[in-house]
Formats: structure tokens, sequence, C-alpha cells
């Protein structure tokens, strides 16, 4: 299944698309029927187990009797409150290279080191 699916966004709109069967005092069965389709898809529809495509979704909201862009300008200005409550995560400040400092120095590598030279490091105490 898609993230999209389950995502807040997609909560707010199925809330709204089973709040408007609701308000015509319409159960599953009867938008299945004016639909053409069963009740059960419409449960699918409203619980997020199936997406709508866009001609769906208008035929849907025509069978409600809803002005399909009435409904799309409700469902923005209520994903739009919801962004606004959100909280943002704060940006990671960057740092200019200049700030930084030149980078470190990398270990020598096999090749690098001095044929014949012993590396000196104190060993480790017990």
């Amino acid at each position: 299944m898609s993230k999209a699916l389950h995502s807040r966004h997609s909560k707010i709109f199925l809330n709204k698309l089973r709040k408007q069967r609701e308000a015509r005092q319409l159960r599953q069965a009867d938008l299945g029927e004016l639909l053409g389709r069963s009740q059960g898809w419409v449960s699918y529809v409203e619980r997020g187990q199936t997406a709508l495509n866009i001609i769906e979704l208008r035929e849907w909201l025509d069978a409600l009797g809803v002005e399909f862009l009435d409904f799309l300008h409700e469902l923005d200005a209520e994903l739009r409150l919801l962004e606004a409550l959100r909280p943002r995560a704060k940006p990671r400040l960057r740092l200019a290279k200049s700030v930084l400092g030149p980078p470190p120095q990398a270990s020598p590598t096999v090749d690098q080191v001095t044929p014949g030279a012993i590396p000196t490091t104190k060993p480790a105490k017990r």
C-alpha cells in the first residue's frame, strides 16, 4: 500500500468524503448503488484501502450532489490549515567552508610510508 493513502492529508480527505455521504443520510450501500458499485467498494474507499482517481472522485461527488470544485476548494483550505498548524523542523545550520577550516589530514596509506620506516607509537598502558 502506498504511504500516501495513510497520510494525515488523506485522512482529512477521506473523512470529508464520509461526512458528505452521511450529511445526505446515505448508507454506503445507497452510495454504491448510485455509483454502480458495491457497498464494499465504498467502504474500501472511505477506509483508505482503495484510492479514487480524479474521475471517480467527480462521479462520487456528483452522486452526492456536491459541486466538484467547491469540494476541492474546501479540501485545499483544510489541508493548508493543517500545514500551517504543523510544527516545522528547524533548518540545519550550514557553515561556510572557510568557517570550518581545512579538511582534516588523513593517515598515510601503506603506499605512502617510506620503506623501512617504523611508526612511532607508544604501547597502550594496561
